[in-house]
């Protein structure tokens, strides 16, 4: 196999995509830490099933698009023309932890224009919007969406403020399934082109139960799309009810996609004293990321976010990962989540996570190591992000290809680092080794880390 080309990419260890071999070392899924509540549904323009977050961040100001009035119940049980009655509504924010609802003026809802309504009707279903990176956009249509109820029904938006929205088209995009979801739409800056991320209901089993799933497409105009293809992941690994995806680029490593989806246990029901709720199923997230959008890697099996100490996260379509992204401070990336849905009390909670940490390579007090497969990069400097204890440390070696010490650059050659650490720089004694990778640019190499209770969690190369 030939080396692996990271230039000066940031890697995430999220997957296995650079590991060779671990000793006494694992990968490890770190989980989001939860912060305030930032948003409480208000009636009559929300109610206990308002939900379907998405966000994007623009001229200093974080906007949350979100599904503000949606008649309650079953779908069968409702009257005729029900889904003309749901709005998209629109959340604003200076930091990404408060939130308030603008006065927008554009749509009448309970005889006034005075609320933060922007889309009223069927199309405004699960409504789900993003920042138009194609460096080709044209200004006026920075804005991208994508919304509507029903199978086969999912209508394209574009827009020059994120306010007002045009369709792309008359009538629903050319795309086939189950769009009862958050169905996501991305420009992909390194693959150059827009991936949308909808639902579709696997066929497992004999009795033909639907699992809830995810696919994907691509497009070069946002209009013409290509033929779905259902998400593939490794082999033994179970299909388990994704009731959304919530994928986005990564920032600063955006050749990696992440996803969070709300896993549903329709089978399962808590019974919970003094709790009268309709419906049953449980729910958390979880986390898995890909390279190219179709293969996803389940390294973590387990959940991202648990439903906790909350009684009213113990019922169903919780713990709701919103898309999107929020730096809010220079150590920490903040994301929202849906809780209490289906109560009075639905809202959204923030959570944060170390900025490039949702995984690491983690060793514990008596030491661990990990080796690389072989890579060439660009750059005078390796930066490393890692978390270390008041005991532990972080050595760095890099070898040949056959795993002997290059001259200058043993784990030897440096004082080990101890500390926490977002970038830190990795400095070998002598002057060969301090800053002195040029010579190396283009060689392929192998990395080892040796690590004493610690924490790896991305690598690059670069000049500063």
């Amino acid at each position: 196999m030939p080396p692996i080309d990271i230039g000066s990419r940031r890697e995430l260890f999220v997957d296995s995509f650079l590991i060779d071999t671990l000793t006494d070392a694992h990968q490890h899924l770190h989980e989001p830490v939860l912060k305030e509540t930032v948003f409480r549904v208000e009636e009559p323009l929300e109610n206990a099933c308002t939900g379907c977050y998405n966000l994007v961040q623009t001229d200093g100001k974080v906007l949350v698009y979100y599904r503000g009035y949606h008649p309650t119940g079953k779908h069968e049980d409702l009257p005729e023309g029900w889904a003309e009655t749901q709005t998209t509504n629109l959340l604003v924010s200076d930091d990404g932890i408060h939130f308030e609802r603008p006065n927008l003026g554009l749509v009448e809802a309970e005889g006034s224009k005075d609320n933060n309504i922007l889309v009223r009707g069927r199309e405004a279903h699960n409504f789900c919007v993003f920042l138009d990176g194609n460096p080709e956009v044209a200004p006026d249509q920075r804005f991208k969406a994508v919304g509507g109820e029903g199978r086969d029904s999912l209508f394209g938006f574009t827009s020059s403020d994120g306010l007002t929205w045009k369709p792309v088209q008359d009538g629903p995009l050319a795309i086939t399934g189950a769009f009862d979801s958050v169905n996501v739409p991305l420009w992909d800056d390194y693959a150059g082109c827009y991936r949308l991320f909808s639902r579709y209901f696997e066929q497992t089993g004999e009795d033909g139960v639907g699992v809830r799933a995810i696919q994907s497409c691509t497009s070069e105009d946002f209009i013409h799309w290509t033929t779905p293809e259902h998400h593939v992941y490794g082999e033994g690994v179970p299909f388990e009810h994704f009731y959304t995806n919530a994928t986005t680029p990564c920032p600063g490593a955006e050749h990696i996609l992440l996803s969070f989806p709300m896993r549903f246990v329709p089978e399962r029901t808590k019974d919970i004293k003094g709790m009268d709720y309709p419906g049953g199923g449980v729910s958390d997230a979880i986390f898995m990321s890909s390279r190219d959008g179709v293969h996803w890697d389940r390294s973590f099996m387990d959940a991202w976010l648990r439903p906790g100490l909350e009684k009213r996260n113990w019922t169903h379509r919780n713990q709701t990962p919103a898309a999107g992204i929020v730096p809010t401070a220079p150590d920490e990336w903040s994301m929202y989540v849906a809780e209490h849905y289906g109560w009075d009390t639905n809202g959204v909670r923030r959570v944060t996570v170390r900025p490039h940490g949702f995984a690491s390579v983690r060793a514990g007090y008596y030491g661990g190591e990990l080796f690389t497969k072989p890579l060439t990069f660009t750059g005078s400097t390796l930066y490393i992000n890692y978390s270390a204890s008041a005991v532990g440390a972080v050595s760095v070696e890099i070898q040949d290809t056959e795993g002997r010490a290059l001259e200058g650059f043993a784990a030897n050659d440096m004082d080990p680092l101890f500390g926490d650490d977002l970038d830190a720089p990795i400095t070998w004694k002598g002057s060969d080794g301090l800053n002195g990778l040029n010579r190396l640019n283009g060689v392929p190499v192998r990395l080892r880390f040796i690590l004493k209770d610690a924490d790896l969690f991305s690598i690059r190369f670069g000049d500063s």
